[in-house]
Formats: C-alpha cells, sequence, structure tokens
C-alpha cells in the first residue's frame, strides 16, 4: 500500500497535506525517513511515525449511535438532517454508513460501520438477528392479545410476518397508554407499527433498544455515539455467523 494513501486513510489529512508531510521529513516508516509517497508500506508489519506519534492502520470502524428522533437513517440528504452529521470531524469518514435503518420518527440503536460484508450479514434473514423495541401504545394492550405475535402475524396486505415475542411493560392508566416490548427476527417495512395496527392501535413512540447482542448503551444520549468495544464488535459478527479473530 502507498504509504500516502496510507496516511490519507488513516485522516492524518487531505492528499496534498500528506505529501507536504512527508516532504517535509515528518513521516518515518520502520525507523528510515520517507522520501516519497509512493513508497510502499505493509499496514500490518510496518512501523509507521508521523514525528513522535505511531500511526496505526486500521481497516473497519465500527460505532453505536443513539439515534434521535428527526434524523434520517441515511448517508446524505439534501434538505434533511442525517445520522452522518451527527459525527464529528475527527471520526467522520466518507465510507461510514448506517447498518439498515430506523424511521425518522423512531430513535434507539443503530450501528454505523464501513465493513459491507458485517452490515450485510447482520441484515441477512439467514441469519435471523434479533432486534428489540419499546413502543408506547395508544389505549390499554393485554398480554392476551399479544399472543398472536407469537404465530406469525399476516398483516392487511398479506405480508406473512415470522415469529415474534411481545410483552407488557407497563400499562398508564392516567395517561391511557401501555408500554410493549416487541422482539423481531426480521425488518419490513413500518413492521412494529403494523403489528401494533393489527391489534386496532397506534404506536406513539418508539425505540430500539436492541440490535443483537447490542444493548442500547447505559449513558449513551439520543444524539450521541461511541466506538464499539473489541468484545461488543466481536459479538455482533457472532450474531452475523462471521468468524472473530482474536
Amino acid at each position: 500500500m502507498r504509504i500516502d494513501k496510507f496516511l490519507h486513510a488513516m485522516r492524518i489529512g487531505t492528499r496534498t497535506q500528506v505529501r507536504k508531510l512527508i516532504k517535509d521529513g515528518h513521516v518515518t516508516a520502520n525507523g528510515e525517513p520517507v522520501l516519497s509517497g509512493k513508497q510502499q508500506v505493509n499496514p500490518g508489519t510496518d512501523v509507521v511515525y508521523l514525528d513522535e506519534q505511531p500511526v496505526r492502520y486500521q481497516q473497519y470502524f465500527y460505532y453505536v449511535l443513539n439515534k434521535p428522533v428527526g434524523v434520517i437513517t441515511a448517508t446524505t440528504d439534501a434538505s434533511a438532517k442525517t445520522v452522518m452529521d451527527l459525527f464529528n470531524s475527527t471520526d467522520f469518514r466518507d465510507d461510514l454508513f448506517p447498518v439498515g435503518r430506523l424511521d425518522k420518527d423512531t430513535e434507539g440503536v443503530l450501528v454505523i460501520t464501513n465493513d459491507g460484508a458485517l452490515s450485510h450479514a447482520l441484515l441477512s434473514p439467514a441469519h435471523h438477528v434479533t432486534k428489540v423495541y419499546e413502543a408506547e401504545v395508544t389505549g390499554e394492550v393485554t398480554p392476551e392479545q399479544l399472543t398472536s405475535f407469537q404465530d406469525g402475524l399476516v398483516l392487511k396486505d398479506g405480508t406473512q410476518l415470522q415469529p415474534a415475542e411481545a410483552s407488557v411493560v407497563a400499562y398508564h392508566e392516567i395517561e391511557n397508554f401501555t408500554t410493549v416490548r416487541i422482539k423481531i427476527h426480521e425488518g419490513k417495512y413500518h413492521q412494529v407499527k403494523r403489528m401494533v395496527g393489527s391489534l386496532g392501535e397506534r404506536v406513539v413512540s418508539l425505540r430500539r433498544v436492541s440490535f443483537g447482542s447490542l444493548q442500547l448503551p447505559v449513558g449513551l444520549l439520543a444524539g450521541n455515539y461511541r466506538a464499539l468495544t473489541a468484545d461488543e464488535t466481536a459479538a455482533l459478527k457472532r450474531d452475523a455467523g462471521q468468524p472473530v479473530t482474536v
């Protein structure tokens, strides 16, 4: 790999800035000054320094975002704010993208990465990666009503859903709404809202609290994100049926 591409990929600077850093003698590889941006390096074995700071190669990046209401799940949009607009300039990369989607009025766990293979595997129906939602639903919903989800609903348009698990978290009598927790293994269009609609009720607010083994991190406020830990990344790869290297 060319060292100028290596440094640019690690967000050391623009290509022009990287070439100037090399020209001015700020970059070394294996203890020797780098004289040309065309110099080849092996990111896995060569030791690259920018002045006194080591530059370590990282190919894939993994983040968890607590998506807020009012932001769309997209990389770019001409008029609406996107989840990628929530990233600061240090962490933003133009190859990052959200894994799947959450509706504009839905909040909660969203994985952001540049690992296309992992994204594809996590969304593949073959792996049945679970998603857990908490919904505030109009009216009083009983546990007995939710048993219909266990057999796999057939929606009004004929869409067949896989069996899902659901439970009542609490009924709020004064406000007359029910908090319901629903676990699904697929991601049909507006699925949770349509499932609740089959009961004759409506979703007032919706939050995804887990995606696969990844739980909504405690203390991660809506609109904030953080890098996944190595353990969290490994667990997601296991969810997706991918090998985990130590």
